[in-house]
């Protein structure tokens, strides 16, 4: 059979069937099969990176955009002017559960638990941005509901996925740079406010934002311009300071490499929160503007380990 002939029967025939190998379409063809179908929450800001990153594979169909504000979500909508829109999370359950293969959390830390847990109790894969969850306790349920479901899951770590973690390993495992009994880790985060005051007062909600559904699970106030954008990572309602935000990522090498596991000691020192005008203003709400974290691990293969880590321009001892 000419090779012309076996192609155009074979597209002809290809309305009967669900696959159809991507040899015989083209190899920018991806069939069904290999088609992974994806409801999105969060698709502004670090979220439409993501999007764009899944989207460049070629293998991914989204099933619907979910984002509680308009403004931050209009880059993403333009890109994708077909795919359905929403801002409640809760109505894409409802409506595309079974439409959607895995889900993509790129909200503000204190919804993506929230978000993701319904989903992955309906054997939907997740990919979930860091940090992965808003306290311990959410981390643990997520576990363990991937491992009673099967799912695969991952954190939006991506230095846990180059080849610098690898390398490290190489180093430890050959010895060649002898025993390791400290490991420092800093940061020059938070470049957001921290260690200031409850915002005070109430301006005016811009247009596109659902503050009620951004505020989610946390305590209802009124909208204070000084919450968005970004800046609420410093406050603990909705964000878990610089060490929560940079701490996967940094740690992450000396946790897999040294196989650390769980502390068995932890000290912390944090600086005074700023003062200024706001001599009895609330602090209460606020992750300190710098600290300083001593961790101690015992490990099967390394013995003792101290783990520190430093943020807010804070450094170690440097080597003379």
């Amino acid at each position: 059979m000419q090779r012309r002939k076996f192609i155009k029967n074979t597209v002809a025939a290809s309305t009967a069937f669900s696959i159809v190998p991507s040899f015989v379409m083209g190899k920018n063809h991806v069939p069904p099969s290999d088609t992974l179908y994806i409801g999105a929450f969060g698709v502004g800001g670090r979220g439409a990176s993501v999007i764009q990153g899944l989207n460049e594979t070629q293998k991914v169909k989204f099933v619907s955009f979910c984002d509680v504000d308009d403004r931050r979500a209009a880059e993403t909508y333009a890109n994708f002017p077909d795919v359905k829109k929403y801002k409640d999370f809760r109505k894409v359950y409802d409506k595309h559960l079974n439409d959607m293969d895995a889900i993509m959390v790129a909200t503000p830390d204190h919804m993506h638990a929230t978000i993701a847990l319904p989903f992955m109790r309906a054997k939907k894969h997740a990919y979930v941005e860091k940090p992965l969850t808003h306290n311990i306790n959410e981390a643990r349920m997520m576990t363990q509901v991937a491992k009673e479901n099967g799912i695969v899951t991952q954190m939006g770590n991506q230095g846990a996925s180059s080849d610098g973690s690898r390398e490290a390993k190489e180093w430890i495992d050959s010895g060649i740079i002898g025993k390791v009994y400290k490991v420092d880790c800093w940061i020059n985060r938070p470049v957001w406010p921290q260690g200031v005051p409850v915002p005070q007062g109430k301006d005016r909600i811009p247009k596109g934002l659902d503050w009620d559904l951004w505020l989610g699970v946390a305590e209802m106030r009124d909208y204070n311009d000084a919450y968005l954008p970004f800046k609420w990572r410093g406050l603990r309602d909705f964000g878990t300071g610089a060490l929560g935000d940079m701490g996967c990522h940094i740690m992450e090498t000396p946790f897999s490499v040294l196989e650390l596991g769980y502390p068995t000691e932890a000290e912390a020192s944090c600086t005074t929160n700023w003062v200024g005008d706001f001599v009895e203003a609330d602090y209460s709400q606020s992750c300190p503007a710098s600290s300083i974290v001593r961790l101690k691990f015992n490990t099967p293969e390394h013995g003792d380990i101290a783990l520190n880590w430093y943020d807010g321009g804070l450094l170690p001892d440097l080597p003379r």
